[in-house]
């Protein structure tokens, strides 16, 4: 556990500068226009050539238990400054032509959803996907993380974590990992196995057997 979080707090330090840089330019448009619209998008992840060397690294073994698990215990959705909390930065930051009141709720945008290809202009139709699941992580190693870690993990925007999707899609998916639940859009099955390698690479997270081959499947859609 000592080098996973060496891992991550080197990460975090690495990102700050970027993290700073992006709400000076998020300011200044602030300033000019009166009003937040979306600055960026979700990070990129790995290659399909990157992916496979991170799932060929991880440890494989049996899922384990839910035995404990609680939402609760993944603290969510955390401030994030500028009055906007984890949920809202991700619709700010996925969202095209989203403006924003003094509060960070979307007062306009549309939303397009990777998983199934449809659009939303109303965020209460718009859910913030944990790429890979709290109940699939807490199964793969963060049951015996601290509490400040897996809050780190809940609202982490450094990595391809947080998404934003259509809401019942999402609700379709659960807690599934790949091995039982891929997304509707068959060509986003790429990304989303890139996407759900990297963050468990990230966080030193274990696959299973199942879950293993879907990935690998997946990556050879590139």
């Amino acid at each position: 556990m000592q080098g996973i979080r060496r891992k991550l707090y080197a990460r975090r330090g690495r990102s700050a500068l970027f993290a700073g840089l992006a709400a000076l330019v998020a300011g200044a448009l602030m300033f000019i226009t009166g009003t937040s619209s979306a600055q960026a998008e979700p990070p990129a992840p790995p290659s399909a050539e990157e992916a496979t060397t991170m799932l060929n690294g991880l440890t494989e073994e049996t899922e384990g238990s839910s035995d404990g698990y609680d939402r609760d215990k993944f603290p969510h959705w955390s401030d994030q400054g500028d009055n906007c909390n984890t949920r809202e930065a991700v619709l700010k930051r996925d969202g095209e032509g989203v403006e924003t009141g003094n509060d960070c709720y979307p007062t306009s945008g549309s939303w397009p959803s990777p998983y199934d290809g449809e659009t939303w202009t109303d965020p209460s139709d718009v859910d913030i996907d944990h790429v890979v699941p709290l109940a699939e992580a807490w199964r793969s190693g963060a049951a015996d993380w601290t509490q400040d870690e897996r809050e780190g993990f809940a609202n982490d925007l450094d990595i391809a974590q947080l998404i934003a999707v259509t809401d019942n899609v999402n609700q379709s998916k659960g807690d599934k990992d790949p091995g039982e639940w891929m997304p509707p859009k068959s060509d986003y099955h790429c990304e989303y196995a890139r996407m759900w390698i990297w963050v468990k690479d990230e966080y030193g997270m274990t696959v299973d057997s199942a879950e293993k081959g879907a990935l690998s499947e997946a990556l050879g859609t590139c």
